[in-house]
């Protein structure tokens, strides 16, 4: 559903701006574009660790052969990140395997897929609280 509608956790059933809406006030039933914009403006880029691979299906676990983002160029072009969040382990395993920039901080969180269901909405809320604190200008 994401790739169909070319927009990160397009799928509804997904809650990652669930979770933005509980951390940052960022309404999940906003257009996409103000989303990703109110994302921009409390400091937060989103983008895969992943630019392209080969997939049969959405699921992470079919991902092969893949080619990573520049995350260090980003990271070198916009020295304020302080953090890279992950969300879920496959993310985090292709991030240390492909793009890891060792001196910035990396946390693996519970992943917000619908597929992940053992972490209740409530834990995952409070684990993804890091990226919020990782937000706040000192």
């Amino acid at each position: 559903m994401s790739l169909e509608r070319g927009e990160y956790y397009g799928n509804p059933k997904n809650r990652f701006w669930a979770v933005m809406e509980a951390l940052f006030a960022i309404p999940a039933a906003l257009p996409y574009p103000e989303r990703t914009l109110r994302l921009t403006q409390e400091g937060i880029a989103l983008w895969d660790v992943v630019a392209g691979c080969s997939r049969t299906g959405s699921a992470d676990s079919r991902i092969h052969s893949p080619v990573p983002n520049d995350i260090a160029g980003f990271v070198r072009a916009h020295p304020s990140v302080r953090l890279v969040a992950l969300n879920g382990s496959k993310a985090s395993r292709l991030y240390h395997r492909l793009a890891r920039v060792p001196e910035i901080p990396s946390v693996a969180l519970p992943s917000t897929s619908p597929a992940h269901a053992a972490v209740t909405f409530a834990e995952k809320v409070h684990r993804w609280n890091v990226v919020r604190t990782a937000c706040i200008r000192k």
